[in-house]
């Protein structure tokens, strides 16, 4: 007889009675732009937009809070930013500077509370103790305080507290800059009865489409909700993970399995060609390669992708919402022969069918397997399959030349061997940005080190 185990238990007797103040989420200010005011004290109060590169047509990927308060948001372009503040300055994105930085301010964090989880670069989760939470304020005010004294006062966070995860989250997002608010089981929902649904995290514009379809409007009517109803409208057991934490229940959420490995980039405009978009492309494969091979898996599918830049139409202009992909597949591999192997498919395809420049490009390497899993066989010669051994020899040796540039990268620097040519896409950093949810590791980063005061001004 099998038993089946629900993913969520459903009824209020199992998810027992709204615990007390457990979970505390520390969110930084304008993250990335305030790094670069704390290590330059010229940018401090000033209006200050971080970018991907030296280059008048590009956007912000962080602005800070000066910026903000003069009605910039992160994703304004350069030129809409200085049309609304000519003071800008703009200085150009250093992902290693902030991923060093980051981790110096988890040693901090830890001096005062442990952290439980690393949600972004920016955005930790603490769990807490009946002692810690009874603190409260006084507990935020120590962070606070032991950040701002290692680093600079420039360094803000906002702090949130409350029974569950997402409330503590919704708690710091309500309170920024430099903010602090506790959410108490018995103050839901009139604490929050006021905000925009947009404003809650998870509630994007898409799912605010499904929530209107439903006759959910306003934060009163997704309160109302049953946890079923949820998941209907969801679509997904996410639905009902969310009302729990909305409601002060916990959920553990299992633990996710890493499904691909994949980098993108927006090129340059002296970019868009086909020539530097196979240049571009092999840099973002060979990142992606080292990723699969550090953790220990191998991948079955190679996607390549395109999107912008679509073909002049009769007044000249280019159509920007253009998008092609195309996706090979091969035996289970981690070497980067076979990656190539499959790239340079999908681009001989590309030349074959595109009549457009692309504005960005994407490597994903997917359909990943344990390498236990094929272990076993991998390297079994199937009985009466012509050629087995030979090409079962030409993989164990591609994979032995990859693990033996790995080797020289990592004693020799990163640039030591290329599968290519050596060339830099403007901005750097290919493979190695930072994104939400993930934060690279210190072998993801090629060139020198940055220094941390070293910062690139924009130039024009």
């Amino acid at each position: 007889m099998t038993t089946h185990v629900p993913e969520l238990l459903m009824t209020q007797q199992s998810r027992g009675q709204v615990r007390g103040i457990e979970r505390l989420y520390l969110d930084f200010d304008s993250f990335f732009a305030s790094v670069e005011q704390h290590f330059n004290p010229d940018l401090r109060g000033r209006p200050v937009g971080v970018v991907p590169l030296d280059a008048l047509h590009t956007s912000c990927i962080a602005v800070s809070r000066q910026a903000k308060a003069r009605g910039i948001k992160s994703g304004a372009t350069i030129l809409k930013a200085r049309e609304i503040s000519p003071d800008m300055i703009f200085v150009v994105a250093r992902h290693d500077v902030y991923v060093r930085l980051h981790r110096r301010i988890l040693d901090v964090i830890e001096t005062v509370v442990p952290v439980a989880h690393v949600r972004s670069i920016d955005e930790v989760v603490c769990n807490l103790l009946p002692s810690e939470s009874d603190r409260g304020e006084d507990l935020a005010r120590q962070l606070k305080t032991a950040l701002s004294t290692v680093f600079s006062d420039v360094l803000t966070c906002s702090i949130g507290m409350a029974p569950t995860e997402l409330l503590a989250k919704i708690a710091a997002e309500l309170h920024k800059p430099d903010g602090f608010r506790l959410i108490k089981a018995e103050e839901l929902p009139h604490a929050l009865s006021g905000i925009d649904l947009g404003d809650l995290p998870g509630i994007s514009k898409g799912m605010r489409a499904r929530l209107d379809a439903a006759s959910v409007h306003d934060f009163d009517g997704l309160w109302a909700l049953a946890p079923k109803q949820a998941r209907a409208i969801w679509g997904s057991v996410e639905g009902e993970r969310f009302w729990n934490g909305l409601h002060g229940y916990h959920t553990e959420r299992p633990e996710t399995k890493k499904s691909m490995f994949g980098h993108s980039r927006i090129l340059p405009k002296d970019w868009r060609n086909p020539e530097k978009v196979k240049i571009c492309a092999r840099l973002l494969t060979e990142s992606a390669g080292r990723r699969v091979r550090r953790a220990d898996v191998r991948a079955t599918r190679l996607t390549l992708s395109f999107r912008g830049g679509g073909a002049r139409n009769p007044s000249g202009r280019r159509s920007d919402d253009k998008q092609w992909s195309w996706e090979g597949s091969f035996a289970p591999a981690r070497d980067d022969h076979t990656f190539m192997t499959a790239l340079g498919a999908g681009l001989a395809e590309a030349e074959r069918r595109q009549p457009f420049q692309p504005r960005s490009v994407s490597v994903m390497i997917h359909g990943l397997i344990g390498t236990a899993e094929v272990m076993g066989d991998l390297f079994a010669v199937s009985p009466g399959v012509s050629g087995g051994a030979s090409e079962t020899e030409d993989r164990a040796k591609w994979e032995k030349v990859s693990d033996l540039m790995d080797g020289l990268r990592a004693k020799l620097g990163p640039q030591a061997l290329s599968m290519g040519p050596q060339t830099e896409v403007p901005g750097g950093y290919v493979g190695a940005k930072i994104a939400f949810g993930r934060i690279p590791d210190d072998a993801d980063f090629s060139g020198p080190r940055v220094a941390d005061e070293d910062t690139h001004f924009v130039t024009f």
